[in-house]
């Protein structure tokens, strides 16, 4: 798989305040034909480290711009391997647990990464072909 050597990495501590700047920050950083899918992926897993692993939380967000057929890649990682993400049918009234179901509907693909010592990288890919493996 072919990968612009460069990628936006943003280290930040996981809030509610730091999402909308992510947001911006990753919208100016990749192509205008994924800006509104990748802003949306990225503002749901940092939100989801938020909610389910806990304000303060330090992470790591890495873009990858797509080339040549190839997905524009979304990476989120923190430190807790336990606090998986899955997708949730969530009913009318519930006002959380759309979260990966919107990741899932507007990626390409999507998946976990758990690390050898601790920690995990939430991933998603948008656009191109298909996902890059």
């Amino acid at each position: 798989m072919l990968r612009e050597a460069a990628c936006l990495r943003i280290d930040l501590l996981a809030t509610s305040e730091a999402v909308p700047r992510v947001r911006r920050a990753v919208g100016a950083y990749v192509d205008a034909e994924v800006r509104d899918e990748v802003r949306l992926c990225v503002t749901e897993l940092v939100a989801n480290v938020v909610r389910h692993v806990g304000e303060g939380t330090p992470v790591r967000v890495r873009v990858f711009r797509g080339v040549a057929g190839v997905p524009t890649r979304v990476e989120v990682a923190d430190p807790a391997k336990g606090a998986l993400p899955v997708l949730h049918r969530a009913r009318a009234e519930d006002e959380f647990g759309r979260g990966m179901s919107l990741v899932d509907a507007v990626a390409c693909g999507w998946g976990v990464e758990c690390g050898a010592a601790g920690g995990k990288t939430v991933w998603c890919e948008v656009g191109g072909t298909g996902p890059a493996d």
